[in-house]
């Protein structure tokens, strides 16, 4: 019997379905197989996995009571915590089996979301394209090369398996897929708190693409429908917030409008990095309250701007309206508002929300060039290029992830100001012996971070009077001198900046910087201060007697400074002084040894 029509053309869908289901795991190996022979990253990896007791001991009676009533990392994410412990089980701490898994995740994720979205759009080839640049745009490389981030890759899993089980209740509603998809939010929930929003996402499917929403009283019971997942997401965002408390930043450390402004840019950031990936980083410093107010401004315009666009397309593009709004809605808890860390923005979070963005570009884009004659053959070629562009430039962001060393120095060469990635840097080199190049980068961490106070408190002097050490140590004696002044200004008997600075003027080793006079000003009102008959603050004034040229008082000083030392039973700076008073016997000035 001849094969009808319709049955030959579900043969040919299903082929086609396989093909891009192969096509999307070979794409997914060859960008991501390389993590296999990566190290673990000493950021959130130890606290996750590697330093992790409870979850390095594999699966245990106890570890799993502790997974279901202990915060992991200061998060409650059981699932991801449980599929920690499974894969210590079965690798131990060998990174090549948690990075398989994750790996393993993310392609069963995109393999789903392609199924699901060809199901409920009947639009293979588009669907096949989102789900491609799901799978291997750069930005996802934070998600998949990370094995902290676990979360994200399982979430997006149930993320999937959620579409799959709302499509078939949507088609058939029956109290039984109602529970099934109800189960798999719960698992959502339990593998990352950001899923709290997913119930709002599938209130945009029932506009487009399942169009289930036809009058008001139509929207009415669909909204009551999802009200038993809205309580389910409410419980998980009140345990995420009592678990985050040590974590969020204070409205006194981070006010209310310095959020929102981070919030607003970052929405637009985020969106220029989908279309230009070029600057990808483990850690975004956050900017506090120094963002430019014009950047604020022009990115909340051009918020605002998409948004009324996307409403007034609601019906001729309904597609644009759904992907801006998942967007927007799956990144709401992220955005900062209530901001835990200490980040503006990350890569992991635009997990999910980029899927949106993508559905509404491509979806535009083919509808669009329906008019053109050979419209296949160039969206076909487009669809290669920007896949093969994206897949080259995500294989080149996993390199990065090599090791805590190669990710932090990526960070620090496409991102400014960055405490975090010097310190976490600093650790790297550390344990692998290389303690200059730590002691180095450990100096930047505290330099930005005492700037960084600065820029929010400027009369705190204890932290300017730091950032002067910190400064000299790194051979920037102008700025270190700016900083005790300027300390100063605001109290003129501070005595760490008038003996700082004394001594820095008397003993600094270029000539320009030095100046005797000022210093021995300096110091004696150092020394006439409670406190002030101190040795430390004696041996200044020692070494501006001598920089000025009077070696008689240098001596005396310094002998004064010795003898309280050795009252103190100081027996360190004993010998310097003693040092140094040799000097001032033979007219000689003493002077720092130059930073290293």
């Amino acid at each position: 019997m001849a094969t009808p029509p319709e049955l030959k053309g579900q043969s040919q869908d299903r082929w086609v379905t396989v093909g891009v289901c192969l096509f999307l795991t070979v794409i997914i190996w060859l960008v991501f197989a390389q993590t296999l022979g990566h190290d673990f990253i000493n950021f959130d990896d130890d606290r996750y996995v590697y330093e992790n007791a409870d979850v390095s001991r594999g699966l245990t009676p106890e570890g799993f009571k502790w997974l279901l009533t202990h915060s992991h990392a200061n998060l409650w994410h059981p699932l991801t915590t449980l599929s920690h412990m499974v894969d210590c089980q079965i690798y131990g701490l060998r990174p090549a089996g948690h990075h398989f898994t994750n790996v393993l995740l993310h392609n069963f994720g995109v393999v789903l979301l392609f199924v699901l979205l060809s199901q409920m759009t009947g639009c293979i080839w588009r669907s096949a394209f989102v789900a491609a640049i799901f799978a291997i745009h750069p930005m996802r490389v934070e998600s998949v090369a990370w094995v902290a981030e676990r979360k994200d890759v399982l979430s997006g899993v149930f993320f999937a398996l959620t579409l799959g089980a709302y499509m078939r209740y949507a088609r058939a509603p029956s109290p039984g897929r109602y529970v099934t998809m109800s189960i798999f939010v719960v698992c959502g929930l339990m593998s990352k708190a950001t899923f709290v929003t997913v119930p709002l996402v599938l209130l945009l499917l029932d506009y487009w693409p399942l169009r289930r929403a036809q009058g008001l009283r139509a929207w009415r019971r669909l909204v009551l429908e999802k009200v038993p997942l809205l309580v389910l997401s409410v419980a998980a965002a009140a345990a995420t917030i009592f678990v985050q408390t040590v974590t969020m930043a204070t409205l006194e450390q981070l006010p209310l409008l310095p959020r929102i402004k981070n919030a607003a840019v970052s929405l637009m950031v985020y969106l220029r990095q989908m279309s230009w990936p070029n600057d990808l980083a483990i850690f975004y410093p956050h900017p506090h309250d120094q963002l430019n107010i014009w950047l604020v401004l022009i990115c909340a315009g051009l918020l605002v701007a998409i948004t009324v666009a996307a409403i007034l397309l609601r019906r001729k593009r309904p597609y644009v309206f759904v992907g801006w709004f998942w967007y927007l809605i799956l990144l709401a808890p992220v955005l900062g508002i209530f901001q835990a860390g200490l980040q503006s923005r990350a890569d992991r979070f635009t997990y999910l929300p980029h899927i949106g963005i993508t559905i509404a570009l491509t979806w535009t884009v083919a509808d669009l060039a329906q008019r053109w004659r050979v419209h296949r053959a160039v969206l076909s070629s487009i669809a290669i290029c920007v896949s093969t562009v994206f897949a080259i430039c995500a294989w080149k962001q996993t390199t990065y992830w090599r090791d805590s060393i190669s990710v932090w120095e990526r960070a620090l060469a496409v991102t400014f100001d960055n405490q975090i990635a010097h310190q976490d840097l600093a650790a790297a080199l550390w344990s692998r012996g290389r303690i200059a190049e730590s002691r180095i980068h450990s100096r930047a961490a505290e330099i930005i971070h005492a700037q960084t106070t600065l820029k929010d408190f400027p009369l705190d002097v204890p932290t300017r009077d730091n950032l002067g050490v910190q400064l000299i140590k790194a051979g920037d004696a102008a700025g270190a001198i700016q900083q005790w002044e300027t300390s100063l200004r605001i109290d003129r008997n501070d005595g760490n900046a008038l003996n700082n600075l004394a001594w820095v003027l008397a003993t600094y080793p270029t000539n320009a910087v030095r100046d005797g006079k000022k210093a021995v000003e300096l110091a004696e009102k150092a020394s006439t201060l409670p406190g002030g008959e101190s040795p430390i603050v004696l041996r200044t004034l020692a070494a501006a007697y001598a920089e000025s040229g009077d070696f008689t008082k240098a001596t005396n000083s310094a002998q004064r400074a010795m003898e309280l030392a050795a009252a103190q039973g100081n027996n360190s700076l004993v010998e310097t002084l003693r040092h140094e008073i040799e000097l001032y016997q033979t007219r000689t000035a003493y002077r720092e040894k130059p930073a290293e």
